[in-house]
């Protein structure tokens, strides 16, 4: 077992984000090859990201409020979370 201490949280690069976004992270590849990385993630209202790919997938938990998400190409999908009424 490897305890680590809460990281501080850091303001996403603007170069991947309009507005304002913040990342904790929660779990950082390691030890090699892992890829595997867990981030809560914070959007202000309309901060968005650039389009960009996960080549291995990407798996989104909406923790409050709501998310709106779209493959390119596809239709725009609400992504609700567990206080969006």
């Amino acid at each position: 077992m490897q305890l680590e201490p809460r990281r501080p949280s850091t303001k996403g690069p603007a170069h991947m984000f309009t507005g304002d976004v913040w990342f904790e992270v929660i779990a950082a590849p390691q030890p090699a090859p892992s890829r595997m990385r867990v981030n809560a993630v914070h959007f202000a209202p309309g901060a968005r990201t650039a389009w960009h790919v996960h080549a291995v997938g990407q798996t989104l938990h909406v923790t409050e409020g709501y998310g709106l998400i779209q493959s390119r190409g596809g239709d725009i999908l609400t992504m609700p979370g567990p206080d969006f009424g």
